[in-house]
């Protein structure tokens, strides 16, 4: 029976007075598999072993914190009241946006220190930060959260899921879309998308850029389905859709603004 139904356990282990949440761990697996990932690429690509270690080091703490930042600046109204939940990460409610414009900021500051390509550099790591994303929004599915509106028991059946993912999707009562699940596979698929480019050997700097359109694309359209979105201040804006389409023109700006003028004649596989 439905009433039945209890969702998956939010934490993982729970050592005396520490508590370990799925969230946290598969989010942070995400991060060590796009890590690996990268350091192998930069390798091939010339750069320093090292080099994607010590990136991570600094922007992991900065994408958090600017996630965290992001999300609770879009929920002030709630935060004002609750100020002892602002760090409460754990319970969910960091904004990929947040985390995408910290991770973005260190590395323009890391490779001008470091007197590295900027484009080179995040060239190298868009499948990677694209495999992060696709396995870091199950850590949403854990906290059941990231989902859409209301569907019916059928509708997920449909869709073939296991129902491992249908009955996580039981909440108060009623099926929700798994918002988590689409974008997650969207972003899958564009980790393919971006490893077969690395062959067409684009101009340095386009891998990235298709990242942010790739990304922008799937995250506007399953933005429009989720019910938990971030809201423009005094309007009914959704946030991430904003921000979204704003990444796509800028992209497509800066793609054809690098082109004609010249500063796009590197190939990716040149280094």
């Amino acid at each position: 029976m439905e009433e039945t139904i209890q969702p998956l356990n939010r934490v993982a282990l729970e050592l005396g007075p520490l508590t370990i949440y799925w969230y946290g761990l598969i989010i942070g697996f995400g991060a060590m598999l796009g890590l690996w990932l990268a350091v192998r690429e930069s390798d091939r690509r010339g750069l320093a072993k090292d080099t994607f270690v010590d990136v991570v080091m600094i922007a992991v703490p900065v994408a958090i914190l600017c996630a965290r930042l992001y999300y609770v600046a879009f929920e002030w109204d709630f935060y004002k009241d609750h100020p002892g939940k602002i760090l409460a990460v754990w319970e969910g409610g960091i904004a990929i946006h947040g985390a995408l414009i910290g991770s973005f900021l260190t590395a323009l500051v890391f490779s001008r220190v470091k007197k590295i390509s900027f484009w080179k550099l995040v060239d190298i790591a868009a499948p990677s930060i694209l495999l992060g994303q696709a396995i870091g929004r199950w850590g949403n599915f854990m906290n059941q959260e990231a989902h859409g509106g209301e569907v019916t028991r059928n509708f997920l059946e449909s869709l073939m899921l296991p129902d491992f993912i249908i009955n996580q999707m039981y909440i108060d009562g009623t099926y929700y879309h798994p918002t988590f699940l689409y974008e997650s596979l969207w972003s899958f698929i564009g980790v393919i998308v971006l490893l077969y480019l690395r062959r067409v050997n684009l101009h340095r700097g386009e891998m990235f850029l298709t990242y942010i359109i790739w990304y922008s694309i799937g995250r506007f359209f399953i933005e429009g389905l989720r019910t938990d979105s971030l809201i423009v201040w005094g309007t009914s804006l959704r946030i991430a859709q904003v921000v979204s389409l704003v990444w796509i023109a800028a992209a497509v700006i800066i793609w054809i603004y690098r082109r004609k003028a010249g500063l796009a004649k590197q190939r990716y596989l040149e280094n």
